[in-house]
């Protein structure tokens, strides 16, 4: 089958053969903890789209959500800037809803601007783009969800706001 026909495919997780220390729970608290500017590059307008869901919960949990996309003008009540280069203030998390290839130079441009960290969403995947960051003096989260991963650490995901480790919609058994 040619690429033409598909319509959705799976995320090449072969592109960082060791993707787990990008995933480490620390970084990852550490970050949720820390961050209050996130820049969201890829953000959409589009209220069916992950980045456009991820960014309104961020905003609902008290992060201010800096839209990055070329093609908006405004998203989430928020002005949307067409690079990282172009938002005048500090940024501490930048998150990624791009393709996996468009990832290295938006790391340079998170180096360039001095962001704290930079967080690529569920199948985005660059070793690249997080050698890059990482070289650069960034945290780097690879192949992650901000809006799980904040549930998860701040105690959304578990009544008593216990890091279970489990994302899924079975509760374990209790031994």
């Amino acid at each position: 089958m040619t690429d033409q026909g598909l319509v959705c495919a799976l995320p090449d997780r072969s592109a960082l053969a060791d993707v787990s220390k990008y995933q480490d729970a620390l970084v990852i608290s550490g970050i949720l903890h820390t961050a209050r500017t996130i820049a969201i590059v890829g953000l959409s307008s589009n209220v069916l789209r992950p980045s456009n869901f991820v960014g309104f919960y961020l905003q609902r949990h008290g992060y201010t959500s800096v839209p990055v996309t070329p093609n908006e003008r405004e998203v989430l009540g928020q002005q949307a800037y067409p690079s990282l280069s172009a938002v005048l203030f500090h940024v501490d998390v930048v998150d990624v809803f791009r393709a996996s290839a468009a990832v290295p130079g938006i790391a340079e441009e998170a180096v360039r601007i001095g962001a704290g960290a930079l967080w690529l969403q569920f199948g985005v995947i660059s070793a690249e783009g997080a050698r890059i960051a990482r070289d650069g003096g960034l945290k780097v989260v690879v192949d992650r969800c901000m809006k799980v991963e904040h549930a998860r650490h701040m105690g959304r995901m578990h009544w008593l706001g216990f890091n279970t480790g489990v994302i899924g919609s079975q509760r374990q058994a209790v031994l």
